[in-house]
């Protein structure tokens, strides 16, 4: 039985060095995006609503993307921006897919009903920006949330951007929000009991577009808490009972603060799986 809820959540805690990453995250995403602009391949800062934080930046291929990749960040939706993570379009860049990564307004400044709600027409407004070609979701942690609740019933998605999803990955994602209730983290984030269910993926059943689901991937650190491993798994099991493809992975030897790191590398399992959405076994 969990005792202590917070240490249950606490990645920081429990991985060695934690305070250095978010400085080495936004070195390595500023540098990428120096590197960018001299292409002519990224275009930064572009809005999608009105709102201070609803702007998305844009990293595109060499040649005529293959598809479409959006990244969501975490941060327990309270935390972070689109300019810790530019760097993690690496992967998908070289094997010629384009890259938008959106920022979205953070708790308290909103609730987690309607970040979901923001998130849905920021995915409409980039996917209208390469239209008839294939959209391929992903997220870390909260961004992991997001991305699996875009492909639920009663999704914010229109109809048209929801049926061109091909594939989703919820990297160390949290699929059931009723346990942060538990946390303190919850005085920022004012998750409710209705919210807690009505917001939780694993609750939910996946949305049929064209009568199928997307592909769905959760991934994992294998070194990860505890409780994010459960969560992982769950939504995959409870998923995979519901109609919807799904595998979970295992990655050996990763923590939360460094599973994402594969994506900066074009050959990873973690970047190919993202990008052709093939369900195999898991790990």
């Amino acid at each position: 039985m969990i005792k202590d809820w917070d240490d249950a959540y606490a990645n920081s805690d429990h991985i060695e060095n934690a305070a250095s990453y978010p400085a080495t995250w936004a070195v390595a995403a500023a540098d990428f995006r120096n590197n960018m602009p001299a292409t002519g391949r990224a275009i930064l800062n572009v809005s999608y609503g009105y709102k201070d934080r609803e702007k998305y930046d844009a990293f595109l291929p060499k040649d005529t993307a293959k598809g479409l990749v959006v990244f969501v960040h975490g941060g327990y939706w309270k935390a972070f921006d689109k300019s810790y993570w530019s760097h993690l379009a690496k992967g998908p860049l070289q094997q010629g897919w384009a890259v938008f990564m959106p920022n979205y307004t953070l708790a308290p400044d909103a609730r987690l009903a309607e970040i979901t709600r923001q998130m849905g027409p920021a995915i409409d407004r980039m996917a209208s920006k390469m239209p008839g070609q294939p959209l391929h979701l992903v997220g870390h942690s909260a961004g992991g949330h997001l991305v699996s609740r875009m492909v639920c019933d009663e999704s914010p998605l229109s109809p048209t951007t929801l049926a061109s999803i091909r594939h989703v990955m919820s990297i160390s994602g949290l699929h059931d929000l009723r346990p942060l209730r538990n946390t303190t983290m919850n005085n920022t984030l004012n998750i409710d009991a209705d919210e807690a269910i009505s917001e939780s993926p694993a609750l939910r059943n996946p949305a049929m577009p064209d009568g199928k689901p997307a592909s769905v991937t959760c991934w994992v650190g294998a070194k990860e808490r505890p409780e994010f491993i459960r969560q992982n798994d769950l939504l995959a099991n409870i998923w995979t009972g519901l109609g919807a493809a799904t595998q979970s992975i295992h990655a050996p030897a990763k923590h939360h603060f460094n599973v994402i790191d594969d994506l900066c590398d074009p050959q990873s399992d973690m970047t190919r799986c993202l990008l052709t959405g093939i369900i195999e076994d898991g790990e």
